[in-house]
């Protein structure tokens, strides 16, 4: 026997969470934006300042982390890249709230800690600044690799070419390290760690800026 029920006496399903564009989040997307730029800002910044006070710096020739050992640029370098670390950690935990990719967010946190490494154990005092500055350079560029598969538009290829430079370039310092100094060229050393450096930093101030623009041309989450 039929009965007539209340169509507001049926239990509900659960309504399904509204996706979440990130064009949604413009406002909150400034912070990580402004702090990613500014520390790419200040590592360039620095880097250049301190290999111009640097006595007989060799560009050439000489390792970036030669700055925080020579005496008159030590407190400014490793001072300046311990902060450096710092807040590629804080830009990345921040920006977690927008993409919420757990192994996005490691890569900007262990790249933030080799940095702070590095930093704190100067080139010279230990073996472990060598260990620090590896992981530094590998998870920066893995950054913005990792940031590229998040993205859509010029962004994406810009980050992912950033990236994938920097880690050619790893590669062939730890090449030339291992005894064939012959790869690097007539960059050298010091300019192949700088190539390893440099593009990513110079994609932090752009998807710093892209950020704080509200980064609107990016994938929907859900």
């Amino acid at each position: 026997m039929a009965t007539n029920v209340h169509p507001e006496a049926l239990p509900r399903r659960p309504a399904r969470p509204a996706t979440r564009s990130w064009t949604l989040t413009r406002a909150e997307l400034r912070i990580p934006g402004l702090v990613l730029l500014l520390e790419s800002t200040l590592f360039l910044t620095v880097s250049m300042l301190a290999a111009s006070i640097a006595p007989a710096y060799d560009y050439a020739g000489g390792a970036i982390s030669e700055l925080g050992a020579i005496p008159e640029t030590a407190l400014l370098f490793n001072a300046s890249l311990t902060l450096v670390g710092v807040l590629n950690a804080a830009g990345g935990l921040w920006w977690h709230r927008a993409h919420r990719r757990t192994w996005l967010t490691t890569t900007f946190i262990l790249a933030g800690a080799g940095a702070v490494g590095a930093g704190l154990i100067p080139l010279g005092t230990s073996d472990l600044h060598g260990l620090f500055a590896l992981v530094a350079f590998a998870f920066f560029n893995l950054e913005a690799v990792g940031s590229a598969a998040v993205l859509h538009g010029p962004m994406r290829a810009i980050s992912a070419l950033a990236g994938v430079v920097g880690l050619a370039f790893l590669l062939l310092m730890i090449i030339g390290d291992a005894g064939n100094p012959a790869v690097f060229g007539p960059i050298g050393h010091g300019g192949a760690e700088r190539m390893i450096a440099y593009p990513v930093m110079i994609w932090l101030l752009a998807f710093g800026g892209y950020l704080m623009a509200g980064g609107t041309d990016t994938e929907e989450l859900s």
